[in-house]
């Protein structure tokens, strides 16, 4: 999550690129609180269903590389 208003939240979707030290936002969804928990629930119970079928998704390790969406923008 990028940021967190009162009345709403913001989602960037960015690359990130070894070596390289800005990010860009390549998109950006707003979303009401109630939205967000909508989609959050619908990613949750989508992964339950996805790991009933496969197997647990394992996890990666943690990658120490700074992320850098440079200024702050508002939506």
């Amino acid at each position: 999550m990028h940021a967190v208003k009162p009345l709403l939240f913001v989602v960037d979707f960015v690359n990130i690129m070894p070596g390289v030290p800005k990010a860009k936002v390549k998109s950006r969804i707003v979303l009401t609180p109630q939205h967000a928990k909508r989609l959050a629930q619908a990613l949750i119970d989508n992964i339950k269903r996805f790991e009933a079928q496969v197997g647990e998704i394992k996890e990666f390790e943690q990658q120490d590389f700074p992320i850098n969406f440079g200024p702050v923008g508002e939506a």
